[in-house]
Order: C-alpha cells, then sequence, then structure tokens
C-alpha cells in the first residue's frame, strides 16, 4: 500500500457530507510510486495527463432547484500528487446541497479546489447530459489482440521479461486489448480497463504483449501506476521514436479515470468506452 494512503478515507466507512467541503480532498504524492519506477520529477520521460470523469455530479441553483451533469477533469501527469478517488467522489458529493450561482461558478470553484490538492492546475469541464449523449461511445485505435492464443501460469505481478519484440523491422502501430485488470492497492477491489499502445519502434510481438498485460491480473496498483510501468517497459525494449500508452478504465463509484502516458505533446482526446 501507499504509506499515505493508509490515511486517506479508501476502504474505510465515511460520514455522507452534502454542503460543499473541499477539506474532503486527499492529495498522495506521486513521488514514492514514481521512484518504484526509477523516476522522480525531473527525469519523468513521458508527458500526459490523467482524464476524470464524473457520472454523478450535482448542485442547486439560487432557486433550489438541482440540476445534473457529467464533470471532466484533467489533472497534468506530472502534478506532484494524485487525488485518493474515494474523497475525491466525497468532495463532490458535498456539492449536492450546495448552491451556485451559475455553471461557470462552479466550474472556477472546482478548478480552485483541485489545483491546490494536485499541485498544478488542473482542467474542469462541466458538460450537459445532452452534449454526452450525443458523442456516444467510441472504438479503440488499431488491431485488437485479445483473440490470440496465448499461455498464462502467472498472475501476481507484471512480468516484462514476457514482452517480445523484432528489433530488425521498425513499425508504426497502433494495438489494443480490454484485457487489463489490477486491484486496489487499499481495497483489493478489481480495477477493469482497456489499454492502447500506440508507437513508431521494433516490431512488437503481439502475443507476448497480451500475455504481459494479463500478468497484471492480480497485480496491486493505482490506475496512474500501472500505465506509467507499461510505458516504460515497452520504452525500454522498443526504443520507439514514439511511443504513446494509455488506459481507459471501467468506472467506480461513478468515476473513472484514464491516464495518459506519450513521449509527444498532444491534445489526448477523452472519449467513452462501450464499458465506460
Amino acid at each position: 500500500m501507499h504509506p499515505a494512503a493508509e490515511h486517506s478515507p479508501l476502504g474505510k466507512s465515511s460520514e455522507y457530507v452534502s454542503t460543499y467541503t473541499p477539506s474532503l480532498l486527499f492529495p498522495i504524492p506521486r513521488a514514492a510510486k514514481w521512484a518504484e519506477l526509477g523516476l522522480s520529477a525531473d527525469t519523468l520521460p513521458y508527458k500526459g495527463v490523467d482524464y476524470w470523469n464524473c457520472f454523478e455530479l450535482s448542485w442547486l441553483l439560487p432557486s433550489g432547484k438541482p440540476v445534473v451533469a457529467i464533470g471532466e477533469f484533467s489533472i497534468p501527469a506530472d502534478s506532484p500528487n494524485i487525488i485518493e478517488s474515494k474523497s475525491f467522489k466525497l468532495y463532490l458529493n458535498s456539492l449536492n446541497q450546495t448552491p451556485f450561482d451559475d455553471r461557470s461558478t462552479l466550474e472556477a470553484t472546482l478548478r480552485t479546489d483541485l489545483s491546490a490538492a494536485a499541485g498544478k492546475p488542473v482542467g474542469v469541464r462541466i458538460r450537459s447530459l445532452q452534449e454526452v449523449e450525443a458523442e456516444g461511445v467510441v472504438a479503440l485505435p488499431g488491431v485488437c489482440i485479445d483473440d490470440l492464443d496465448i499461455s498464462v501460469d502467472s498472475y501476481e505481478h507484471p512480468r516484462p521479461e514476457l514482452l517480445r519484440c523484432d528489433a530488425s523491422r521498425v513499425v508504426e502501430e497502433s494495438v489494443h486489448s480490454h484485457l487489463l485488470k489490477s486491484n486496489c492497492p487499499v481495497t483489493s477491489q478489481p480495477d477493469w480497463g482497456s489499454v492502447v499502445v500506440q508507437y513508431r519502434g521494433a516490431a512488437l510481438d503481439h502475443a507476448s504483449l497480451l500475455a504481459y498485460l494479463v500478468s497484471f491480473r492480480q497485480h496491486s496498483d493505482f490506475h496512474e501506476q500501472c500505465v506509467e510501468r507499461i510505458f516504460l517497459d515497452l520504452q525500454r525494449l522498443l526504443k520507439p521514436e514514439r511511443l504513446t500508452v494509455y488506459a481507459r478504465y471501467v468506472r467506480r463509484g461513478g468515476l473513472d479515470i484514464n491516464p495518459y502516458r506519450s513521449t509527444e505533446t498532444a491534445d489526448f482526446a477523452n472519449h467513452r468506452l462501450v464499458r465506460q
């Protein structure tokens, strides 16, 4: 378990606070998990963002009438802190009985509080149900590798030694899998995700990638660190000119978390998948 997470509300019974309480937010420093991967804030080999989508966002108008919407939050991948997910949910619940003059006032409040917790500016968009409904769901880019025939005998921890490539061939491709699963390091509850790998580099053996991803199945870590580990393992193997790894996770408690890590500077698209 991350040492800071022991003091978070995750895995504990919590009082439902329905009036605005920003102190509910619980930041967890990224530094300890970066150190496990041999990284520091000054040596991150990627750029990126963590998209959080909230499907249980509600507040009151000055008249007392409630409003429901969907919130999109973008936290920089190099922010000093992540925000513990249950504390995030409790904070958002605290808006339920709180009046705001208008949507822009609420957005500004969210931006201020979340940026303070993350330690860097956090992007905030409040979106109507109609707007999100019109976008629908999307398919992941590239080739799905889930139907490949592999044998698996270990699920306890990630096994980068399973990865294989053909260094004599340089390719540019996108591949994806819906078989990513890991466990929350605090509650041991399963986290289900779909992962995309886009790169230009030595040709990656798809079956070896699938076996590697399945090896996360009983691994305990936060979403962000799982994606960072995948990125680093592939970067070491492929020595790519370009590499992007991102995962779209199934929501829990009305929130989903979607980490994106890339060698490139890009505007990542926050599009929902069918399981989201």
